[in-house]
């Protein structure tokens, strides 16, 4: 009998689970939908099945995707758990049966079991297949369709080893770039590099070491150049076999890029030095010769983490803002110039991929416009749009009682100058205690909605999501 779940802060309100998988065919909709708009919007978050063992963590849910699917000015919705192995075991069982973050505390009916993820973090549309990710196993590919779970995707077998939760798709070239941490399936400063092309082979993989251990979410490309960052969010087996932190914020470690000529090697990266700070995600970064740019929401302390002793890090210090980073390759020097590009709190950075890893004008995030420090990591009130040649911010705030997570950019045409499109989003109404999804008008986001589709329940808050147009199909 399932056990009901603790009064733990990532547990209520916006996060607390959601315990159904439902169909809702046609969705009440207050506005208009663009009649341009048709696709499907797939978003993936963490929505623990039961109540946790020990204590709960944000990121240790199982991922459930929620595909809101738009066409002909009409909104259709479904969710379904990502049916991993851990999902199906404690399914069965019942109850919790893995600790994610305390390996100590996994019931012994799951001991020695191969687990394949959770599947909770992104959910990308790549050669045709649905791939649900989580940065520390293999993808997990989901049926576009019916969202039916199909299972591991190991590129024809050749990926050995994890796959980031945030890969990079080159618009020009088609090709899906990422790297894994943990590489060597340890906690250890082992990396790995991939690429796949645009049919979905796997034609490039190489390994290094990375300075230390480190917890490395995202990643950035240019036309030209690859970029690690490897900051001191450190990971320690060690720690946690002494009832440590897994995962903790290490201060007394310095911040190090490597920089790798895309068409390089590993062989050839380049390691910059910088005061600690912390980013999950970038906003985009591009190359001019030797100049390397990175847009970047850095935190000054890692959130969500406690320092390596257990004790907890410090709310007022994180607080994520939009940060460049610029790298001269041409200076025999190992540092880079930091510069914050605005003060408003934001996260869940996005542009329009098309302009993915080359110079461009427009991004997007979720942001906190009320409230200077302190914002938590989940739940923002207003979705900005920033544009970099004037640098003027514009924001929606979502209403009283809202909160919203990560936007998405889908462009009116495939030929839409740059900026020119939609942004989506999920909003949970805590006066409701449900969702609704709002399609804005991208060149004009402090207008507010052009069409709002309402559910009768909750969407948890969640990490991130992407566009599958109407007109691609999946490929067996």
């Amino acid at each position: 009998m399932a056990k009901r779940f603790p009064n733990h802060p990532q547990l209520r309100g916006g996060f607390a689970p959601l315990r159904m998988e439902c169909d809702a065919p046609d969705l009440e909709i207050e506005g208009e939908v663009p009649g341009d708009l048709a696709g499907t919007f797939f978003r993936n978050g963490p929505n623990p099945q039961y109540a946790p063992r020990g204590d709960h963590h944000w990121f240790g849910g199982d991922g459930m995707l929620h595909a809101f699917q738009i066409e002909g000015g009409r909104v259709s919705y479904r969710n379904r758990w990502v049916r991993t192995v851990k999902w199906k075991l404690e399914h069965d069982a019942g109850e919790s049966l893995f600790n994610v973050f305390d390996p100590r505390d996994t019931d012994p009916r799951a001991m020695g079991v191969k687990e394949d993820g959770l599947a909770n973090t992104n959910v990308v549309w790549h050669a045709g297949k649905l791939l649900a990710l989580e940065e520390g196993h293999a993808p997990f590919e989901v049926d576009p369709d019916t969202l039916d779970s199909i299972g591991p995707w190991t590129f024809g077998d050749k990926l050995v080893g994890p796959m980031t939760a945030h890969p990079k798709i080159d618009a020009e070239t088609g090709e899906m770039l990422f790297f894994g941490y943990n590489a060597d399936g340890n906690i250890s400063e082992h990396m790995s590099f991939h690429v796949v092309d645009r049919d979905g082979r796997l034609i490039r993989s190489e390994t290094f070491l990375a300075p230390y251990a480190a917890m490395v979410h995202d990643f950035m490309v240019t036309r030209d150049h690859v970029i690690f960052p490897i900051m001191p969010l450190t990971g320690s087996m060690e720690r946690a076999m002494k009832g440590l932190p897994v995962f903790a914020w290490e201060p007394e470690k310095p911040t190090c890029i490597g920089i790798m000529p895309r068409h390089g090697s590993v062989a050839d990266i380049r390691w910059f030095h910088g005061d600690p700070a912390y980013v999950f995600h970038p906003m985009n970064a591009h190359s001019n010769g030797d100049v390397v740019t990175c847009d970047v929401c850095e935190f000054e302390q890692a959130p969500l983490f406690p320092l390596a002793d257990g004790r907890p890090g410090d709310p007022a210090k994180a607080t994520p803002r939009l940060t460049r980073w610029t790298f001269d390759l041409s200076r025999n020097t190992d540092d880079f110039k930091h510069e914050r590009l605005h003060d408003i709190p934001c996260e869940f950075p996005r542009l329009d991929e098309r302009r993915t890893g080359l110079d461009y004008r427009y991004g997007y995030f979720a942001c906190d416009s009320r409230n200077d420090s302190g914002t938590p990591v989940g739940a923002f009130n207003g979705i900005g749009r920033v544009d970099h040649h004037s640098g003027r911010i514009e924001v929606y705030d979502v209403g009283a009682g809202c909160a919203t997570n990560e936007p998405i950019f889908v462009p009116r045409s495939a030929d839409a100058p740059e900026g020119v499109g939609y942004l989506l989003a999920n909003v949970h109404d805590g006066g409701r205690n449900a969702g609704h999804l709002v399609i804005l008008d991208a060149e004009n986001v402090a207008a507010g909605p052009l069409a709002t589709a309402y559910l009768d329940h909750r969407v948890p808050f969640g990490f991130h999501g992407n566009w599958k147009p109407a007109n691609e199909a999946r490929r067996p």
